[in-house]
């Protein structure tokens, strides 16, 4: 099959996984819904979207109000952080051509824990929510290691993965110092840390959904530069990628898709990390297939793991989840295969 039609049987092949997921998780609680009348459900609330009445009913009967407001918007921003990063996973991977990089490879996850923390510690010194700092001290930690990276007009990898090492440890520490003084916030603080969907609702959903949809759409034009930078930078200059512009393009989209994935949803470790890797196992190396492929997988991947969080006899927060399973799997991988070769 040309590459083009793979990713498009494959997209289509988990876009469907995605959905059956969506379907069953969302049926799934103290008050168990059957699939069918959840898909009944889910229908009639995209009839009220395109009627322009709204996805819920004025007066739902109990399941509906179940399913779509209180359910539904936790399983929505679960699939869209799962895809956003497993996109930035996989962007980051061919970037640095080394599957052990991640999302917050470049100081990313960090910078948007330092604001959070900043904001539940510090409390009305800090004038932002705990969403708007997470992304202002995401993008700004990004912002820093490009900056102390690039000299001369030209950003070596090396050096930018040595400056996302040094700034995580630096902003390591700040939030370390913050939770010292976070008195009796501590446990909000480590919870947010933890990785979160238990507090989601539609407006998270209307914040992350279209900025990670765009940083997608703005890395697809961009799958065979990052094919050609598995080569090398030289090779890549040499059949004609403009490997500069490519890496300020695909670290600015990955970045901001990162950027807010984390300040909705936490520190959600080993979906940017083990799902790309896992899938580029399946369907290769080939960008125009990975990339597509790798945020479908992610987006099931998180909806699956929180929706064993959620129903645990005590509710875990999803990076606990993600960790257990991620880990283990990622520690096979390592023993049974050669992951240093892309």
């Amino acid at each position: 099959m040309r590459p083009a039609a793979r990713a498009v049987a494959w997209s289509a092949g988990l876009a469907g996984t995605l959905l059956v997921l969506v379907i069953v998780s969302a049926g799934l609680g103290p008050v168990a819904i059957p699939a069918d009348q959840v898909a009944r459900i889910l229908l009639g609330g995209l009839a009220g979207v395109a009627n322009g009445t709204g996805a819920v009913p004025a007066d739902p009967d109990a399941a509906t109000a179940i399913v779509l407001s209180l359910r539904l918007p936790r399983i929505a921003l679960a699939a869209v952080v799962g895809f956003g990063l497993a996109t930035a996973g996989t962007v980051m991977q061919g970037f640095f051509r080394n599957p052990m990089a991640d999302p917050a490879i470049i100081g990313v996850s960090s910078g948007a824990a330092v604001g959070a923390v900043a904001v539940i510690a510090l409390g009305s010194l800090v004038p932002l929510g705990i969403e708007t700092a997470a992304f202002a001290g995401a993008l700004v930690a990004a912002f820093a290691v490009y900056l102390v990276a690039t000299r001369g007009g030209r950003t070596p990898v090396a050096t930018l993965l040595l400056a996302g090492v040094a700034v995580q440890a630096l902003l390591g520490a700040v939030v370390s110092l913050l939770l010292l003084l976070a008195g009796e916030n501590l446990r909000e603080a480590v919870f947010w840390l933890m990785g979160h969907l238990h507090r989601s609702d539609w407006g998270d959903v209307a914040v992350a959904a279209p900025v990670v949809l765009l940083g997608f759409l703005a890395l697809l034009p961009f799958v065979r530069e990052l094919n050609a930078l598995l080569l090398g930078e030289e090779d890549a200059h040499a059949v004609g990628v403009d490997v500069q512009r490519t890496k300020i393009v695909l670290l600015a989209a990955a970045s901001l898709v990162t950027a807010v994935s984390v300040s909705v949803a936490g520190v959600i470790g080993f979906v940017g990390l083990v799902v790309p890797h896992g899938v580029r196992l399946v369907v290769g190396p080939d960008h125009r297939v990975l990339l597509p492929a790798s945020a479908f997988a992610g987006a099931a991947f998180l909806v699956a793991t929180d929706t064993v969080a959620r129903l645990g006899a005590a509710e875990l927060p999803v990076g606990i989840v993600t960790a257990f399973l991620g880990a283990p799997f990622f520690l096979y991988l390592l023993r049974d295969r050669e992951v240093y070769a892309l």
